[in-house]
């Protein structure tokens, strides 16, 4: 028992954290003009990974940034459960961002499981907000929201895509530095993390292949620019996530309000016509 005990602790603190994490997954990253793309909405990771398949109204935004604008996405899902868009079809070529903010959802765990979370995802402020409050020893309460972003190119590439590289105003952003699909002779990635519309340093970025996805194959924290620089193959499909969190003040709920971000990206096993 004294060895199964912790590695229960452990296995469990593992899953609820893996179960925050929300990415959007095309059934195909690439895809010809107007053809019908299911984005399936994901939690967690590996043995834990399923659809998300809560009530679509705690879905607060969905949208398509395209190379001609964008477009609200929210009818598709109204009157389902959140664990796929419907077949979406894209008329322009280039990439579009399929883009998703949830309504705040509570947590509370116990002090090891919390302190141990927020370890695990980088959080070393609210660690050390609660070491110099004296609640270390205390449950951890937190309100925490999801973004996800998903790169579908339509068509071939080619065309310059400066829309992939800006901010599209999420609270919690991952923005490339460069699109992931234009051909160039680096697979240097870099990416910055925005947070309340500014640059965020200290921040803990994962990268995850989703063909294996029970951990990262990476991680890096943003340097003093909110930068950091991943080198993906130029095959398969890809996963980027960070959690950042801040304190919060009178909200019988949570001390913390917890965000987090991910990014989706994915090369085909064929070339698109």
């Amino acid at each position: 028992m004294r060895v199964i005990v912790p590695l229960l602790l452990f296995a469990s603190w593992a899953a609820t954290a893996a179960a925050h994490d929300l990415w959007l997954q095309p059934q195909r990253f690439w895809a010809p003009v107007r053809t019908s793309v299911p984005v399936a909405i994901l939690v967690g990771h590996g043995a834990d990974r399923a659809p998300w398949g809560v009530a679509a109204d705690r879905v607060v935004m969905l949208k398509d940034v395209g190379p001609t604008g964008t477009s609200d996405l929210m009818s598709g899902l109204k009157g389902r459960v959140a664990a796929e868009i419907p077949g979406l079809s894209f008329g322009a070529p280039g990439v579009h961002i399929i883009a998703m903010q949830s309504i705040h959802s509570a947590s509370e765990l116990p002090a090891v499981r919390f302190n141990n979370y927020l370890q695990e995802e980088g959080l070393t402020p609210a660690l050390a907000i609660r070491s110099r409050a004296r609640a270390t020893n205390a449950a951890g309460r937190e309100i925490y929201s999801r973004r996800a972003k998903a790169l579908v190119q339509v068509g071939p590439p080619g065309s310059p895509q400066p829309h992939v590289t800006r901010p599209i105003g999420l609270t919690l952003e991952i923005v490339p530095e460069r699109n992931p699909y234009a051909p160039g002779p680096s697979n240097a990635l870099p990416v910055r993390v925005f947070y309340e519309g500014r640059l965020l340093p200290g921040a803990l970025v994962k990268l995850t292949n989703l063909d294996a996805d029970a951990k990262p194959v990476a991680m890096r924290r943003t340097d003093a620019a909110g930068r950091a620089v991943f080198t993906p193959p130029r095959t398969g499909s890809w996963l980027l996530n960070v959690v950042w969190t801040k304190p919060i003040k009178g909200d019988r709920r949570g001390d913390f309000d917890t965000t987090f971000s991910s990014l989706t990206w994915g090369f085909p096993r064929a070339a698109v016509r």
